[in-house]
């Protein structure tokens, strides 16, 4: 056996080209003889040439090995491996797809048109409500006038007729969403939705989703398009329990469908993209979202030339009539029941679709004994007082809420005097201006940021303004623009913000407002519990006169937190819901620091003034120590008593509707006064509801870590020279007279001022004082521009210019 390295070997028959050296094969290629046992067990070092490349010299061919994956590289699929496990996958899928079609059937009718009733429970588990009756009417197609059809199809799905039975790529989302947490997502062909109506059910699972896809298929093959669109109408839910095309027709406009204009039937589809918000008598602040919805139907009945473009133009919007709810509804019942509905449905817990086939069994929040209290309070301080006799009692409505501060809860609501009467829930409808109830919401703000004054003075209880009528708002920069009336344009001259509270002066308030910043007073009352999306929630100085429209609902809850030290909870009217014994999850209520405890007990130190001597001493009748305002809207389309013990908070506010027409109107002469005030029948509601509801429990007091900041001097007492004035004003120093003033119509605690017997002088710098006391620039006071002018509105209330007490 030969010692010599495989490369110089000499094998002829190895030999590449003449010009190549020759080499030796590679070791795969070498064949050891019976003589060289040895070669047939150690390999042969791989042939190179110059360049240390095997195989290449000699020109014979060479099989490369192929490197091996390290590191990274490994966890890559090669083309092979994904060219097979695509193959793969589409057997699978293939095959998945025979086997499904072949076991999943068409079943029978689910149980929708047998459904259960849900039952609403009080805290206590005794029966408050059972709702659920289905109402349905099932017609043949050839009764839906064509035109409500198109407007169905323009509303869901305009390529019914000519597309398949599914929408892969649709249903490929929606399957994908629910897998990955990412909740429900549209875009189902009417002939899915039908299979989900009328077939399955509204569970958002997987498996509900699979059965869809292949009844949907075999369905599409054993029924016409107008067999399953003549269902699809026949099983869709529209709101107000109705089932089907047809009673949804009479819970909406009290007709047949085929009476139906193509502007109601129009309006009809628009609902079966949201039935429960979409009802504009039920909610009328989504009116802009409705009207949206109802133009995009018949652009689309245009766009696919079922309507011209001249009838299109001549249309308007036709207003539904009022609900006709069961009589098992009546009274408090129907209210609660929509009023935990909405809530279900806002907080993602069930949506009305699905809540509405039945079954379910809700306990509420809601106290039976506290719930009758209210009820009780009302009739007694606002309903008996009106008299049919009496143009303006037949406009009054009434609404109230309590909340428990320490956890949330709503334990009584009010929502109108009978749902079977006034379908609108007072409690829960956001379209009247909360007026000065909103002010404490200001000085919170002030207190909690360390707000200044425009010369400088920290912010507190003692800090004195100018409360001179119509006064204008001055900014950093000068005028905003914005003067604001008193009410009953009193003047006050220099007042302290306790005294300012207690009188509800608005060219104090507007000041501060613009002090503390527009945008923080904002932020403020939506950390206490407003809702970010409340109307007219508006960031300007007019913001602390309360022309948002919260609700009763928002405001008691918002209370609830200055009650509780300034911690805050979302209020909730539910503790739990299952059903078939399956509880629902419900969405986590965890209690944080809305403002800082000083801030938020200072202030109720201020509002406890209010009902000791303010504008709501009417509220002493609760027997317990208690903090409250007063609040009045524009013209007196509202007027409301929001307040608080260290227990329970509560709002109670008299509205003034047309039961005609649904417009606001003002409540001049309502209840046989010449004024409505929120000192008058809502405080008195609020105390005889207070006393009544915490009878039997210990009475405790406010256990409050106030700051009432130092004393200033009244510069219209004291005859000191006023900083804000001209210096050739600086003399003009008379005293007020003393005395209060009773205006006709209002009581003497909610129209008590101290007029000067000389108006003053118009500042022209916020917050003047004898003796300023000048600190560091505030550092978040942010000037804001000046407020706009009055709105124009066909219905609905005036900016609060001149909100009151």
């Amino acid at each position: 056996m030969s010692n010599e390295p495989p490369q110089h070997s000499s094998d002829p028959g190895q030999q590449g080209p003449e010009d190549r050296t020759p080499q030796d094969p590679p070791a795969a290629e070498h064949t050891p003889g019976p003589g060289h046992p040895a070669d047939a067990h150690t390999p042969d070092p791989a042939p190179t040439d110059t360049d240390g490349a095997p195989g290449e010299a000699d020109g014979t061919p060479e099989k490369r090995k192929r490197p091996r994956r390290t590191g990274w590289r490994r966890a890559v699929p090669t083309w092979r491996m994904a060219l097979g496990a695509t193959a793969v996958l589409a057997l699978l899928l293939a095959g998945g797809f025979l086997i499904g079609y072949q076991l999943v059937d068409i079943p029978a009718a689910n149980a929708a048109a047998t459904a259960q009733s849900n039952v609403y429970l009080y805290e206590d588990g005794d029966v408050i409500a059972r709702d659920g009756e289905i109402n349905r009417e099932k017609i043949p197609l050839s009764r839906i006038p064509r035109d409500i059809q198109h407007a169905v199809l323009a509303a869901e799905d305009r390529d019914f007729y000519s597309e398949d039975a599914i929408d892969v790529k649709a249903t490929l989302r929606a399957g994908w969403n629910t897998v990955t947490g990412k909740g429900r997502q549209g875009g189902s062909t009417i002939t899915q939705q039908y299979v989900k109506n009328y077939y399955l059910g509204q569970e958002q699972t997987l498996v509900r989703k699979a059965k869809e896809f292949f009844i949907s298929i075999k369905l599409d093959r054993e029924q016409s398009k107008d067999e399953i669109l003549e269902g699809y109408l026949n099983t869709s839910y529209f709101g107000r329990n109705a089932y089907g095309i047809q009673a949804a027709s009479h819970a909406y406009y009290g007709k047949d469908v085929d009476e139906l204009g193509i502007g109601e039937g129009a309006y009809l589809a628009s609902l079966l993209n949201s039935p429960s918000n979409y009802d504009v008598v039920v909610h009328p602040e989504n009116r802009k979202a409705v009207l949206a919805r109802w133009n995009y139907v018949l652009d689309g009945m245009v766009k696919e030339k079922w309507l011209s473009s001249s009838d299109r133009e001549a249309m308007s919007f036709p207003v539904p009539g009022e609900a006709k709810p069961a009589t098992a509804l009546s009274g408090q019942r129907g209210y609660i029941v929509q009023a935990v509905e909405e809530y279900l449905a806002a907080n993602k817990i069930i949506d009305t679709e699905t809540l509405a086939t039945g079954g379910y069994r809700i306990t509420t929040t809601l106290q039976k004994g506290k719930q009758d209290a209210l009820v009780a309070a009302v009739e007694e301080n606002v309903l008996a007082r009106t008299d049919d006799e009496r143009e303006a009692d037949r406009n009054v409505r009434a609404g109230g809420a309590s909340v428990d501060p320490a956890n949330g809860h709503v334990v009584a609501l009010y929502g109108g005097v009978d749902y079977t009467r006034q379908y609108v829930n007072n409690a829960t409808r956001r379209d009247y201006q909360v007026g000065s109830t909103f002010k404490p919401f200001v000085l919170a703000a002030a207190l909690d940021n360390g707000s200044t004054t425009q010369d400088g003075r920290v912010i507190t209880p003692n800090t004195r303004y100018d409360g001179t009528n119509e006064r204008t708002v001055q900014s950093k920069a000068g005028s905003t623009g914005y003067s604001p009336a008193n009410e009953d344009d009193v003047d006050y001259g220099h007042i302290t913000v306790r005294e300012a509270t207690d009188k509800s002066v608005n060219a104090v308030y507007a000041q501060m407002a613009q002090d503390v910043g527009p945008e923080q007073v904002r932020s403020t009352a939506v950390a206490l519990g407003i809702p970010t999306d409340t109307p007219d929630l508006t960031a300007s100085p007019s913001i602390a006169l309360g022309p948002a429209t919260a609700s009763v609902v928002d405001m008691a809850s918002a209370y609830a937190t200055l009650a509780d030290h300034g911690r805050q909870r979302p209020h909730t009217l539910v503790v739990k819901i299952s059903k078939d014994g399956t509880d629902l999850d419900l969405p986590a209520r965890d209690a944080r620091q809305a403002i800082s405890r000083k801030a938020a007990d200072t202030t109720t130190s201020v509002l406890l003034s209010v009902v000791k001597g303010g504008t709501g001493t009417a509220a002493q009748a609760a027997g317990r120590p208690a903090a409250g305002k007063t609040g009045t809207a524009e013209e007196d389309r509202a007027a409301w008593f929001a307040g608080y013990t260290p227990g329970l908070a509560t709002v109670i506010a008299v509205m003034g509707q047309d039961p005609e027409t649904g417009i606001q109107k003002s409540l001049y002469g309502a209840l046989g006064l010449a004024r409505m005030n929120g000192g008058g029948a809502p405080a008195q509601t609020w105390g005889a509801y207070t006393r009544a509801a915490l009878r039997g429990s210990e009475v405790q007091g406010f256990e409050l870590d106030a700051e009432e900041g130092p004393e200033e001097d009244d510069p219209d007492a004291s005859g000191s020279p006023d900083p804000s004035r001209a210096p050739e004003d600086t003399g003009d120093t008379e005293e007020a007279e003393g005395g209060d003033t009773s205006p006709p119509g209002g009581s003497p605690a909610d129209r008590r001022t101290a007029k000067p017997a000389t108006k003053p002088t118009a500042r022209t710098t916020a917050g003047g004082t004898a003796n300023p006391k000048p600190t560091a620039p505030p550092t978040k006071n942010t000037p804001a521009a000046p407020a706009p002018g009055p709105r124009q509105e066909t219905a609905g209330p005036t900016p609060a210019t001149g909100s009151h007490g």
